[in-house]
């Protein structure tokens, strides 16, 4: 962990380096892209002036004294970009005008564990990340893994009213002493399967088959189960290697192959729901406890606000992401989930996986599965 931080700092302090030698440390700058650039990558197009437009639309407003940057991995037309939007927005109004969120997407400010580290050490505000680097960013967030079993919730309402209960704000408030605090249960998604080659309807197809995962062991050892060679991957490297062939499909939930283009390398889908992901919004310790009483609920009503809009977007997204995509061409697969269930129990009673029991018994009480 020591190791991972000091890694995190260095490379915050070549990023920064690289914003001044850019000329991009005003604020009033938009936010530089990566060159891990996923939707760019995806898309193929390099239409740069394009995409430097829509990074001014995600600076927050030029008066507003507290500037508050956050990072993400997608698209700024995916659904974690544009839920923030609706935070920033919220924020602005409830503090007056006072304060705002800058928003980075793309990998911006780097992958996830690196702003999860940049988060924590304060050299980074905040990010809105998926759970995949949770378990291991900390001993105090290693039952996290618990929430990467696969087909833990059959619906979004129930994961809703998981995350949105006594359950979910317990497992936020372990966050406390890291140098982050969570501050609530974004979405992510129910993760679907790509491939370039063929239907997969039924684990079998999937036999041999190299699957790009999250950097997360409950995944890898679910497609493990499932028959398949599971490639841990962090985002920004999944184009390159679903274009050379280093791995034959991925998995991420519809808003990300499509808001990212995933379907321009990947011509098949399967309708497998295998794992309902939620993101978490977090923010530096230091700088949530900094503000006074009025901005912390300023930005307490901003986060819930942006949280519900994000929700509801990702649902608006992914009701229209499979026609969109099969007016491009993309095939998709709907299968017999009961068949996956079955073949996936054996994750369940992994030990190695660390998988917190109780935690999973609270989980299945508000579920009833």
């Amino acid at each position: 962990m020591k190791m991972k931080r000091i890694a995190a700092i260095l490379l915050t302090a070549g990023m920064a380096m690289n914003l001044v030698a850019c000329g991009s440390g005003s604020s009033n700058d938009a936010p530089a892209t990566s060159g891990n650039d996923a939707g760019t990558e995806a898309a193929g197009s390099g239409d740069e002036e394009a995409a430097d437009e829509g990074s001014d639309n995600l600076l927050g407003s030029e008066s507003a004294t507290v500037r508050l940057k956050v990072g993400t991995t997608t698209a700024p037309d995916g659904h974690y970009v544009l839920g923030l939007v609706e935070m920033q927005k919220a924020l602005e109004e409830y503090s007056g005008g006072e304060m705002t969120l800058d928003i980075y997407p793309n990998n911006a400010l780097g992958g996830e564990s690196d702003m999860m580290d940049a988060v924590s050490m304060g050299t980074q505000d905040m990010v809105l990340s998926s759970t995949g680097p949770i378990p291991s960013f900390s001993s105090a967030t290693s039952n996290w893994s618990t929430l990467d079993l696969p087909y833990l919730f059959e619906n979004e309402e129930q994961a809703y009213a998981v995350f949105d209960s006594e359950v979910g704000q317990a497992l936020l408030d372990e966050f406390e002493g890291t140098g982050i605090k969570a501050v609530g249960f974004w979405e992510n998604g129910f993760r679907e399967l790509t491939n370039n080659s063929k239907a997969i309807a039924t684990p079998e197809d999937l036999s041999g088959m190299k699957i790009r995962t999250m950097e997360n062991a409950v995944h890898m050892a679910t497609y493990t189960a499932l028959g398949a060679t599971p490639t841990a991957m962090a985002w920004g490297e999944i184009f390159s290697a679903l274009q050379q062939g280093t791995v034959d499909g991925q998995e991420n939930p519809l808003a990300i192959i499509l808001t990212a283009k995933v379907y321009e390398v990947q011509q098949h889908v399967s309708m497998i729901d295998l794992f309902y992901s939620p993101c978490v919004l977090m923010i530096s310790e230091d700088v949530y406890n900094g503000f006074t009483d009025e901005q912390r609920e300023a930005f307490d009503k901003a986060a819930e606000d942006g949280k519900t809009a994000e929700r509801r977007i990702s649902q608006d997204i992914k009701n229209s992401a499979r026609e969109a995509m099969e007016a491009e061409g993309v095939t998709f697969t709907d299968v017999d989930k009961d068949v996956w269930v079955e073949a996936v129990q054996s994750v369940y009673s992994d030990t190695s996986l660390g998988i917190d029991e109780e935690l999973l018994g609270k989980i299945r009480e508000i579920t009833g599965n």
